[in-house]
């Protein structure tokens, strides 16, 4: 079996035992139709970094009216990302890194949940990062499964408790316990839907509170504000390590996208110089060099890990990093 090709460690371990800045990196699963390559093909330049550990996004399944022969159209469900799970412990059993599975409340009932937690307890996956997830698309907000979470502290609550050995099922009397790291979404910028930050961070705090380890940021541009978010944090009593996540602008489009996707604003200085370029080469170069020194001021401020949304731009990454390490 692969967990026993090398010693798994938790996330949160990983950080105490460190003796510097780690490195870790986030990917998405490839489209349904490819195959487990495209992700060794992703991660193999990667490796020469010695991630730490590596974060892999789960992606709910989607609506979708396909037409039939006779000229009606059939409701179906389609998950376009499959595969989260197998990713993982693909990964785990191909480079000995430890693999983060990202785990959501949208499209999931509270017994898929355990089910999927059991099976990633029994392959040795032993982190998770726990999301409430977006909401459908064809939904404008947030609406849980029947039987569902619809918030990411009743997910981190029943992951808590099958570490203490409580199922679903009331009648599993001493039930086997399971051993998750848990890590939560951060957002230095608050979560959109909070009225505002300070409200945002007592959310934050109440998941902590309930048994999460570490905090994941959501992407930023500005340093400051990452600073400020984890001085508020610890103001707050909010103890556990706080990992910054980083992303690379690679073209103009990101300019309008990235405000209206992920709620994130673009300083005055990055935004005047990629409105410069001519093409998304020089985007990509501006951005590349933009996150090097993003990068190099977190981690002089001795940030626990330097966390990057590879997202398709293992290149981008591979210069980053090289660049700062």
């Amino acid at each position: 079996m692969f967990a026993e090709l090398f010693i798994t460690m938790k996330v949160i371990d990983h950080i105490r035992q460190a003796n510097g800045t780690l490195v870790s990196f986030e990917i998405l699963p490839p489209l349904k139709g490819k195959t487990i390559s495209s992700i060794y093909e992703h991660l193999d330049p990667l490796m020469e970094f010695k991630p730490s550990f590596v974060n892999v996004t789960y992606h709910r399944s989607e609506t979708m009216f396909k037409k039939k022969p006779d000229g009606t159209f059939e409701k179906v469900e389609v998950r376009k990302r499959p595969g989260t799970v197998g990713i993982c412990a693909a990964i785990m059993a191909h480079y000995q890194v430890d693999a983060v599975p990202h785990l959501i409340c949208g499209g999931f009932a509270k017994r898929e949940t355990e089910d999927a937690l059991i099976d990633l307890h029994f392959l040795g996956i032993d982190n998770v990062l726990v999301l409430r997830g977006d909401a459908a698309k064809n939904e404008s907000s947030f609406e849980p499964e029947a039987d569902g979470h619809r918030y990411a502290i009743d997910l981190l609550k029943q992951v808590c408790c099958l570490n203490n050995g409580v199922y679903l099922e009331e009648d599993i009397k001493n039930g086997s316990k399971t051993n998750f790291c848990i890590g939560v979404a951060g957002y230095p910028e608050k979560h959109f839907e909070a009225p505002n930050l300070h409200t945002d961070l007592l959310f934050l705090k109440a998941k902590v509170d309930a048994g999460a380890e570490y905090i994941t940021t959501q992407m930023f541009f500005d340093n400051q504000k990452y600073f400020e978010f984890v001085k508020t944090c610890r103001d707050l009593d909010i103890q556990v390590p706080i990992i910054p996540g980083l992303k690379p602008i690679t073209n103009k489009k990101q300019l309008s996208m990235l405000p209206k996707v992920f709620h994130v604003d673009l300083p005055t200085d990055l935004s005047r110089e990629i409105m410069k370029c001519r093409n998304d080469e020089e985007v990509e170069q501006v951005g590349t060099e933009w996150m090097i020194q993003q990068s190099k001021e977190l981690k002089q401020a001795g940030v626990p890990v330097l966390h990057y949304y590879t997202l398709g731009k293992p290149k981008v990454i591979w210069n980053t990093v090289k660049a700062v390490l």
